[in-house]
């Protein structure tokens, strides 16, 4: 709901005209209301708004206790502050307003950073107490909202993007060509990583304390608290967490709308909200050409779902001819490239959404809870079948085999763990790029559980929540993702490996729209957020030669710093585009928004 930037311990006749200029670059993220303060000398905090909860401008940031000594800069929502508000209430607090943002104050002033652990919801904050000289800078556990860093000499920058660090005008704006690599892979930089130099990502779920000097006093790990009360998981409870899940995301007190695929997790969620309010949704779908209808099928669905539920539906057209249009203000407004084509499109639909509403529901992590993904049954196929697995391994190399099982039996080896990691890539990574990948267990084995811990912990976070936060903030929107309520999250983590198994394919969600008469969608098939890559390069003679002209000319100034296999590919884009068109869409992307950010 906000964007949010600290510089710390900075030369004073410098350090002003820096926050200024921080406060200005991600003003797009809070358009309703800008102000920074200084918290010690050479020290800002900042703040833009975005008015979700408490339009009261008393709840404008950064937000003072009374007695000035403690102050917040936030982004995200409390979807548990209601029980806060209640417990601080008891303890004597009182407060003006009802905004989630003056109980989170209040509630850290009372409990410290360790508070932290009592949170339910979705944040990047800093949190300032001047009596103790302290700095809480906090990240949530689901990573749903950005938070980036740079240190250097005992000063600090924090924002909620890359571009507000970049505009204070004390770090250089310098590429990151170690991350070519990683991003080939994996769609991204390695997490913790960025594409510019001296700029890295603050870790989702980690808490830091930082005196006034700049030095660090204190580092934890959020975890994940029992939320079950003892309550054994079943699909019944699963729906009661995720129908309370449901009433708490779309709670605002501005316009909500819904990003509405027809896919069984878009519709679960809209189907909950009215069955328990019966009010209709604004909800949005993008559409291709006639042409490409039998294979993406979304709007179809999409337009029966809401129609059933008496919504304002809107589809939102996406040709080639748009896509040209838009790509050069798309990728501007990237502060870090995500090789996934979904942003696109999620940012049109945020474009034409921002005149309706100011919140927009997805159904993203719903993949990563149930096993979802195609990757998933193959490494399911794999643990089932490891001896029958490795004996087919040597068949990927045979070229009439589809593109999917060249890839499955590529990715097989003795190492379970590191099977899964290169099914989750775009194809098998470089050994010293598997070990940095490397998750803590809990145990010796890896299974079904840890792989999906895997994509929680990375593709989710680096890719779905990164593009669903920058397409949506580019408009204003906050998008909220009820899936990932912690409540969820915890009865997730009481499932044993086989229950786990069990729900292969998202049974729950399925289940439960069947039994709600959504059958058509629960059975409908598994279809990937995001464009015609291949029919548009096909038949779009403008698509192909912006892709073929942007690859050469990416060769041209990079390709001495390019990996041989990065390098193979764009020097053969047209050859390579029918076996590779998602590595090729990925570094078109990359290329793109390197030469729209002069880099």
């Amino acid at each position: 709901m906000c964007g949010i930037n600290l510089l710390l311990n900075f030369p004073e006749a410098i350090a002003a005209q820096a926050i200024g200029a921080m406060t200005e670059a991600t003003s797009y993220r809070g358009p309703d209301a800008s102000s920074w303060t200084e918290i010690a000398t050479g020290s800002f905090l900042a703040a833009n708004r975005l008015m979700i909860m408490g339009l009261e401008d008393a709840a404008n940031q950064p937000l003072f206790t009374p007695d000035k000594q403690q102050v917040l800069v936030w982004n995200g929502a409390l979807y548990n502050f209601g029980d806060l508000r209640n417990r601080l209430l008891q303890r004597g607090i009182t407060m003006k307003g009802g905004s989630d943002s003056e109980v989170l104050l209040h509630w850290l002033t009372a409990f410290g950073e360790y508070g932290l652990r009592d949170l339910q919801g979705m944040f990047s904050l800093i949190f300032v107490d001047r009596v103790k000289e302290n700095i809480v800078i906090a990240r949530d556990l689901t990573g749903q909202k950005p938070l980036y860093f740079s240190q250097s000499n005992g000063g600090w920058l924090f924002s909620s993007e890359i571009r507000g660090i970049l505009a204070s005008g004390l770090v250089p704006k310098r590429l990151n060509r170690s991350q070519f690599a990683p991003y080939f892979y994996l769609r991204y930089p390695v997490p913790t990583e960025t594409f510019f130099e001296q700029v890295r990502q603050f870790p989702a779920g980690k808490v830091m304390v930082l005196g006034f000097d700049g030095e660090e006093r204190d580092s934890f790990s959020l975890f994940l608290s029992d939320h079950g009360n003892g309550i054994l998981p079943s699909s019944e409870r699963f729906e009661e967490l995720l129908t309370d899940a449901v009433m708490t995301h779309f709670r605002a007190e501005v316009p909500v709308g819904i990003i509405l695929s027809g896919g069984a997790d878009s519709t679960l969620l809209y189907q909950l909200w009215y069955q328990e309010t019966g009010i209709p949704l604004r909800s949005y779908t993008a559409v291709f050409e006639k042409r490409y209808e039998r294979e993406f099928e979304d709007h179809a669905f999409a337009h029966r779902v809401a129609k059933g539920f008496r919504g304002d539906h809107q589809e939102v057209m996406v040709s080639p001819e748009v896509f040209l249009a838009h790509w050069e203000a798309y990728c501007k407004g990237l502060d870090q490239p995500v090789g996934d084509s979904a942003g696109f499109l999620t940012w049109m639909i945020a474009k034409d959404a921002k005149e309706h509403v100011k919140v927009l529901v997805s159904g993203a992590g719903a993949d990563e809870l149930m096993g979802g993904y195609n990757r998933h049954r193959a490494f399911l196929s794999y643990l089932d079948h490891p001896r029958i697995a490795n004996l087919l391994k040597g068949l990927h190399r045979l070229p009439q085999l589809p593109a999917p099982y060249r890839k499955f039996f590529a990715a097989i080896s003795q190492d379970p763990a590191s099977t899964y990691r290169d099914l989750a890539a775009l194809q098998p990574l470089p050994p010293e790029l598997s070990a940095s990948l490397k998750i803590s267990l809990k145990d010796e084995s890896f299974g079904l559980k840890a792989a999906l811990d895997y994509d929680r912990k990375g593709y989710l976070v680096e890719d779905v929540l990164k593009v669903l936060d920058n397409s949506c903030m580019a408009f204003g929107i906050e998008g909220r993702s009820p899936y990932l309520d912690y409540p969820i999250l915890a009865l997730f983590g009481q499932l044993s490996e086989s229950e786990q198994r069990a729900l292969i394919g998202k049974k729950w969600i399925k289940d439960l729209l069947i039994s709600k008469g959504q059958s058509a969608v629960a059975n409908r098939r598994k279809l990937g957020f995001g464009l015609p890559i291949l029919g548009w390069y096909r038949h779009h003679r403008a698509f192909k030669n912006s892709v073929l002209d942007t690859l050469s000319r990416f060769e041209a100034n990079f390709g001495a710093d390019l990996p041989p296999e990065m390098r193979k590919l764009i020097r053969n884009p047209d050859s390579e585009m029918k076996r590779s068109y998602l590595q090729v869409w990925n570094l078109y992307l990359l290329a793109s928004w390197i030469y729209c950010h002069r880099l």
